[in-house]
């Protein structure tokens, strides 16, 4: 028998097919919205309500990759909740970009955060998000910086910002803010290369006069090795900045190598630097690369910093520099330092050497933040 289908009834056919097509088609997108991740957040435990913000942000020495692993140490073996913040271009977010300065999302949660680590290089972040930052240091809340943190930002002169004296070079009028954030809030801005870049490396020597210091704990010197060179700092480091860990310069005993996550240096190297690339005497006073000051910007309140000048993602191979920094997180929040913190890697851990990438190798590579929580 066959049956006649009035134009009524394909009408409506046509009507349901359409339905489930746009179904789909929405359920596809927002499959694809869900996968958009501009920020990671690790969780914590129920006994912890401590929450941390990890701000990265640096061409060279790969602080997407340190901060994610620092933060999954945090979360997993010592309960606290870990946001994590990444440099991306605007027209594509959900990736990591290094290379743009201009933008990082989800600053807003400092607006709740216990404790700022900060790991950026030579940001210009635009006024709405550099009010998240002042807000709070105005608020005297507790600073972890890492590396390149001494000159975490830099605002060309025609930049129109109301932040220009957080500036690595800034020398005008706002009182208090010569030399920028890092000078006034981490106690150094940037300097110069103390040790030969890639090719002389850095053993961590507790200072005399803080064995005791709760940064300190679980820790001995030379066990703190990193291939990334000593960065200068002027001595006395100002207020009541104190020193906890200098950094001996080493030279390379094997050959250079561009191949070799460590460039051929190894944590085996023992040979004392007499001299770096300038002819220069490294040894004869060592410089801090770790050191614990309090804090106060203008119209602001009192705060706890700490700053670690070693900390790249290839540093963070070594359990004597991931012991120091987290050591350093409970301090600067004012808790209890464990006599040997719980410093074990999370997850598969496979950094990048440090090094400058080209305008291209971000968005070539296509890095999504959403992978770096696996």
């Amino acid at each position: 028998m066959q049956i006649s289908l009035t134009r009524p009834f394909w009408s409506l056919l046509v009507v349901f097919y359409l339905m489930g097509c746009g179904s789909s088609e929405q359920s596809s997108a927002v499959d694809q919205e869900e996968e958009v991740k501009e920020w990671l957040v690790f969780d914590g435990s129920e006994s912890n309500d401590k929450e941390i913000v990890l701000v990265s942000g640096d061409e060279e020495y790969r602080s997407e990759e340190a901060l994610t692993q620092l933060a999954k140490i945090l979360s997993e073996h010592h309960g606290f909740k870990c946001t994590v913040l990444y440099a991306q271009d605007p027209e594509r977010p959900g990736y990591v970009d290094a290379n743009y300065t201009r933008n990082i999302p989800g600053l807003e949660a400092l607006s709740t955060a216990d404790l700022m680590v900060i790991f950026t290089r030579f940001r210009a972040l635009p006024d709405d998000q550099m009010k998240y930052i002042d807000d709070y240091l105005k608020a005297g809340k507790p600073v972890v910086g890492l590396r390149t943190a001494t000159h975490a930002f830099n605002f060309a002169k025609d930049t129109m910002t109301r932040y220009p004296h957080y500036s690595n070079y800034y020398s005008g009028g706002e009182m208090g803010w010569t030399d920028g954030f890092g000078r006034l809030v981490l106690g150094e801005k940037w300097v110069n290369h103390h040790g030969h870049h890639k090719h002389q490396s850095t053993r961590g020597i507790i200072a005399p006069d803080a064995e005791g210091h709760p940064v300190a704990n679980g820790l001995e010197s030379g066990e703190i090795w990193g291939s990334t060179d000593v960065y200068g700092v002027r001595l006395p480091l100002p207020g009541d900045s104190k020193p906890i860990v200098l950094g001996q310069v080493v030279n390379r005993e094997g050959a250079y190598d561009e191949e070799d996550i460590f460039f051929g240096m190894k944590d085996t190297d023992s040979e004392v630097a007499e001299v770096n690339d300038k002819g220069i005497r490294v040894n004869d006073t060592l410089m801090p690369i770790a050191w614990t000051r309090t804090y106060e910007i203008p119209g602001g309140q009192r705060g706890r910093a700490f700053t670690s000048t070693i900390g790249s993602s290839s540093d963070m191979l070594n359990e004597g520099v991931r012991r120091l920094i987290v050591n350093g997180v409970f301090w600067a929040m004012g808790l209890d330092v464990p006599d040997e913190a719980n410093v074990a890697l999370v997850g598969n851990y496979d950094p990048s050497a440090y090094g400058f990438k080209d305008e291209n190798y971000w968005p070539e590579r296509g890095l999504k933040i959403a992978e770096l929580k696996e």
